[in-house]
């Protein structure tokens, strides 16, 4: 072992980082601890440093981010760090009507992109984004996050095991009460709501339901959804009332290949009374099994209960209880930093890394027929996109 460790300095701009998700999930829970760690460790002599500069519209967040974390690079001019050769990625998580224009002018000034999704407000924009950056020579990726989640790496070893046997369905219901913002704060940016502004359910989820399925049960295939704005008024930031535009929830079916169907509930007008925010079941010949964001229990073939239906009859049956949860096989790390690590070693050590920008236009795709299925009130083919 060399007494020298090669330390590999990756300059990464983070535009977009003072709103929810770019705080979060990638400068707090995923860069910091990455920084904190000492790094991507590649090997025992060689490792990846992150070296983030701050950016966004605000200078008082910016300002606030810094004493909280203690990185001293932020401003509020992207053009003077997109020229600077010390930042060799471009990441983006700003409100996705911003987002096109930007990493356009990223790739030109010949950084590497990662980015939040959807990519795009529209599929030939997202597409056009891919080709943009394959033309500019530049690595790519998009955040898929919900691939490293713990439940649903536990329903992928379930399905190399074969536990499930032929997959028949996939069920899936997400959401919960956003407050409207009047008497209590709302849980999301106003701009969500604003069809305008980029926001809306089906744009938001169908991207994380697009690679879900394709990339865990099977190719999408067709699509028949009905969106809906239940709450046609909120309030925004500063307490104003305003006209919700955009979609809050979502109700799909999606034919998967081999013909399994999955129906997906996505909600932000729904109160939660279910083991987590989100859950995931998949029935299979040979096993059935539950994942939310953390556990996930299993029901093989050989332990599954006979009911019997009588709504006359009061029943004392726990189903419940039929469930095994899972063990914890192995340690994981959060999602969205895991798929960090990934993107830096794809960029330092070119190591593959195949969630680019066409799969992420392939969820803007779904969210945009999804959108056409459900003001047509029919099914949808989804073809392949190049």
């Amino acid at each position: 072992m060399s007494d020298e460790l090669t330390k590999h300095t990756v300059g990464i701009i983070m535009n977009g980082v003072t709103g929810r998700m770019g705080t979060n999930q990638h400068l707090l829970r995923s860069i910091m601890p990455i920084i904190r760690q000492g790094g991507v460790k590649i090997s025992e002599d060689e490792v990846i440093i992150p070296d983030p500069v701050l950016v966004g519209r605000n200078p008082v967040k910016l300002q606030n981010l810094q004493d909280q974390t203690g990185i001293e690079k932020w401003t509020t001019d992207l053009d003077s760090v997109l020229e600077d050769d010390d930042y060799q990625i471009y990441f983006d998580a700003q409100r996705t009507d911003l987002r096109f224009d930007s990493v356009k002018k990223a790739v030109a000034a010949g950084k590497h992109i990662y980015c939040e999704k959807p990519t795009a407000v529209s599929t030939e924009e997202a597409v056009k984004l891919y080709h943009i950056a394959e033309d500019g020579g530049v690595k790519h990726g998009v955040v898929q996050d919900k691939l490293w989640l713990p439940g649903l790496a536990k329903l992928q070893q379930l399905k190399e095991q074969d536990f499930f046997g032929k997959i028949l369905s996939v069920k899936a219901d997400f959401g919960y009460w956003v407050f409207e913002g009047d008497t209590i704060p709302a849980q999301r940016p106003s701009w969500n709501y604003r069809k305008e502004d980029g926001g809306g359910i089906i744009l938001d989820m169908f991207c994380h339901w697009r690679y879900v399925l394709d990339n865990i049960f099977g190719e999408v295939k067709r699509v028949s959804c009905l969106g809906a704005t239940h709450l046609d008024e909120r309030y925004d930031e500063d307490g104003k009332p305003y006209e919700a535009t955009a979609d809050d929830a979502a109700y799909a079916i999606f034919e998967l290949e081999n013909n399994v169907v999955a129906q997906f509930n996505s909600s932000w007008t729904t109160r939660v009374r279910r083991d987590d925010l989100v859950t995931f079941q998949v029935d299979g010949t040979d096993g059935s099994a539950v994942a939310g964001l953390r556990e996930a229990w299993i029901q093989p073939h050989s332990a599954t209960p006979k009911p019997v239906w009588n709504p006359d009859v009061d029943s004392d049956h726990n189903f419940n209880e039929d469930w095994i949860k899972m063990p914890d096989q192995q340690e994981f790390d959060n999602a969205f930093k895991v798929q960090w690590e990934l993107f830096l070693r794809h960029v330092v050590k070119d190591e593959p890394f195949r969630w680019d920008l066409l799969e992420a236009a392939k969820g803007v795709q779904l969210a945009e027929i999804g959108y056409k299925a459900s003001q047509q009130r029919e099914w949808m083919d989804i073809p392949s996109l190049t």
